[in-house]
């Protein structure tokens, strides 16, 4: 079992107030004895677990899924499914480059790369440091501004290679 294995066990008695927020959450819901109505609240008991601990590492999938009275394959089926949804940690900064056809038309190819070379990741990666995230996104509806960049909620629009830089520095 690696390190990180380990830590994400350990999550659940590290902190609980994470997990005071979640049972909060999920007190309120109106569940019962009746697995298949309680797989009704998963996604958006995922949904808040996520924002939560901003990410669902296994034991939190396994926690949701005890709470709800469901199996861990039915928790990570759903985890896996959609692409909202992830197990590993992000970074404080998620850089999402659209990759949609005028964005990518307008140069988005070039900026996942450079945005890859100068953060050291790849694309649905996360820096060592918890920093930095890099992902792509399908159109974001902003084709006007193409090539469009997102870093968490602020919109970047015609971005350019050379902005690369003060786009990072702005998030330092």
């Amino acid at each position: 079992m690696s390190d990180t294995a380990i830590d994400q066990e350990d999550l659940i008695e590290k902190y609980p107030d994470k997990v005071k927020k979640i049972d909060a959450f999920i007190g309120e819901l109106p569940l019962g004895k009746d697995r298949d109505a309680n797989r009704g609240f998963l996604i958006e008991s995922l949904h808040h677990a996520q924002e939560v601990f901003g990410y669902l590492p296994v034991c939190v999938q396994r926690y949701i899924g005890n709470k709800l009275g469901l199996h861990l394959s039915e928790v990570y089926g759903v985890v896996s499914f959609y692409s909202y949804f992830t197990d590993t940690p992000l970074g404080k900064y998620k850089i999402n480059i659209c990759t949609g056809t005028a964005c990518f038309v307008k140069g988005a190819g070039k900026l996942v790369e450079d945005f890859s070379r100068m953060l050291g990741i790849e694309e649905g990666e996360t820096t060592d440091d918890l920093k930095f995230s890099l992902s792509g996104l399908r159109c974001v509806g902003a084709c006007s501004f193409a090539p469009v960049v997102l870093v968490n909620d602020k919109v970047y629009g015609n971005v350019t290679t050379k902005m690369i830089s003060e786009i990072v520095a702005e998030c330092v």
